[in-house]
């Protein structure tokens, strides 16, 4: 016999529709609703007895939704005589944490929210997994118990909305790996280029000392050996002097400029500024 798939109420819904109901509105709207056998607004949250599958069967089973899913589901005893809920699955078993959150509408006590934790195995050995569940309950749901015949069922409808929560390692190697991206896009570039990467950086001013201890300016100080370190020098005539009025060699006058960004320049105290092109003599 050929399965009938009926469409998914999901697909009448407008463009960018997002479900992202309170809580106040998944009790008064939703789950109140529900119980009463009144139609919901949407129909777009299932009936399905969530601890017949586990939660990574879970969102299959939704009609709609991303990163969380929410379910009508309803609610058996553990014991016959008792009122705690049964809360085992296929292979592992719902957990509670926390305390119950009560929910108000307009001041009026309307709706219990329970956290709830997976874990696969069984206790006490079960093993903590990321899967999330929050349990909403009418405030008068324990009215409605069924305790006549020995009817194992304790509620006839409760709200489900459960997610995978992301781990704590996951979110860490999340950040760490955006901290790299920003660290690589951003070192060595420059302002002044428009964020082309800058492979040497001269400062401004040094003197010839500190120019020799700059890892960047290591053929000059193979040029200054012990042959050439006492040597004169004389800088590139680039001001149309003559050689009649050429300085003698290994004087430097102190008010010596140039207009050449790319040149050199000499202060009074004998520094350099922008030391890019000189050469030297013995």
């Amino acid at each position: 016999m050929e399965r009938k798939t009926k469409p998914s109420p999901s697909s009448d819904l407008p463009p960018g529709f997002r479900f992202h109901p309170t809580d106040e509105e998944l009790i008064m709207f939703y789950l109140k609703n529900q119980a009463k056998s009144k139609p919901c607004p949407v129909s777009i949250i299932p009936e399905v007895d969530i601890y017949k599958f586990d939660p990574w069967q879970l969102p299959d089973k939704a009609e709609f939704g991303e990163n969380e899913w929410y379910f009508f589901t309803p609610r058996d005893r553990k014991y016959p005589n008792g009122v705690r809920p049964n809360r085992a699955t296929v292979s592992g078993y719902w957990k509670a944490t926390g305390t119950d959150k009560a929910i108000y509408s307009d001041s009026k006590y309307v709706g219990v929210k329970k956290a709830l934790v997976f874990y696969n195995g069984r206790p006490p050995k079960g093993v903590k997994t990321n899967w999330i569940m929050h349990e909403y309950r009418l405030n008068d749901s324990r009215k409605q118990i069924r305790e006549q015949n020995g009817s194992m069922r304790l509620d006839d409808w409760v709200l489900c909305r459960i997610y995978k929560k992301k781990s704590s390692a996951g979110k860490v190697l999340d950040q760490k790996a955006e901290e790299s991206k920003a660290e690589i896009g951003t070192a060595g570039t420059s302002n002044d280029d428009g964020g082309s990467q800058q492979l040497l950086k001269f400062p401004r001013t040094c003197s010839l000392s500190q120019l020799l201890e700059m890892d960047y300016m290591g053929p000059i100080s193979h040029l200054l050996t012990e042959n050439t370190y006492s040597s004169s020098f004389d800088f590139t005539n680039t001001t149309g002097i003559d050689d009649a009025d050429r300085l003698p060699i290994g004087e430097i006058p102190y008010n010596y400029y140039t207009t050449d960004s790319g040149k050199f320049q000499v202060n009074q105290n004998g520094s350099l500024t922008n030391p890019m092109m000189f050469q030297f003599q013995q």
